[in-house]
């Protein structure tokens, strides 16, 4: 875990609280929420912690963030120049180095019914990075018929571990890992969370034959990516929005496998949706991985192949 490139953008009193940290907290943080006149807390998946001149502490013994804090961990990750990041903020989240995700929140600026820019930020939630190598091997065999990637849909509830399952599953690809064969790769990465591009570098390992767009709205990155890139796979992360659906299909028209992820709790969420359903219904999609967090995040309940009915094939 890059640890060391969030404490590179912290007040170096909060750096030292970090160094004084357990080994073990260290190790299976996922965010770290910083509030103004607040305890500042370290979520695991599991607890949660203060965070003090001792290192990890009850909430209620955590030192409380200032004004100052907040503005300093700003200006670290900003270079010291606030309008350099000034497209991210408008967005609502910054990249850093290693890949972790930086959420703001505060006043927000609003321009002509756009969002200009967030003043006077009252809250900062870093999201660390985590790549779990390997996690794709049980499910890359399955998704894979004819020499070809199948069509594959991604269904998981919230913090299952569909962007890093969808991670993996780009990285093996690419590398041609489990299969023996490789494949060039399409990735749009909207929200910048699978790559994690730092200064146009991706943070994550995602294989030396995936080709990615930063940031960039899913139907738009389809769309470009089939005119510039001749992409034999397309990877995307929750579609949700008509246009989205529609640029899946494009996709799809001209021999592109697509693999996707959606939020859902099952194939009946799924069957709820009327886009998703009608893809469905049509048989678009080879195959459909159901994630769960039992026994643990990241687990396969199911792999169903469409064209047998929905049968269990993991």
């Amino acid at each position: 875990m890059h640890i060391n490139t969030i404490k590179d953008v912290m007040p170096r009193h909060i750096r030292i609280m970090l160094d004084r940290t357990s080994h073990k907290v260290i190790e299976s943080v996922e965010e770290i929420r910083i509030r103004l006149n607040k305890p500042i807390i370290i979520r695991t998946h599991t607890a949660e912690f203060g965070l003090s001149e001792i290192g990890d502490c009850p909430i209620s013994k955590s030192y409380i963030a200032t004004k100052q804090d907040l503005e300093g961990i700003l200006k670290f990750i900003s270079g010291f120049s606030l309008y350099a990041i000034e497209d991210e903020i408008r967005e609502g989240f910054i990249t850093i180095q290693g890949g972790h995700r930086v959420g703001i929140v505060g006043k927000t600026v609003v321009e002509n019914k756009s969002i200009k820019t967030i003043r006077n930020i009252s809250a900062i939630n870093i999201r660390v990075a985590r790549e779990v190598i390997g996690s794709s091997k049980n499910i890359v065999p399955y998704i894979f018929k004819n020499r070809r990637i199948c069509n594959t849909l991604i269904v998981s509830p919230p913090k299952c571990g569909k962007t890093t399952i969808l991670r993996d599953i780009i990285r093996n690809l690419s590398y041609g890992e489990c299969l023996g064969e490789s494949f060039n790769i399409g990735l749009v990465d909207e929200r910048s969370e699978i790559a994690a591009c730092f200064d146009g570098v991706p943070q994550n390992d995602i294989g030396i034959r995936t080709d990615v767009l930063d940031s960039c709205p899913k139907a738009y990155g389809i769309t470009m990516l089939l005119r510039s890139m001749s992409p034999e796979v397309i990877a995307v992360d929750e579609i949700g929005k008509d246009e989205d659906y529609k640029a899946l299909e494009d996709a799809l028209v001209v021999g592109v496998s697509i693999i996707c992820t959606i939020h859902g709790v099952g194939l009946s969420d799924c069957l709820n949706k009327p886009r998703l359903k009608d893809m469905i219904d049509r048989k678009l999609f080879g195959r459909i991985v159901i994630l769960s967090n039992r026994p643990h995040v990241g687990s396969v309940e199911a792999i169903l192949d469409v064209n047998n009915n929905f049968n269990t094939i993991g």
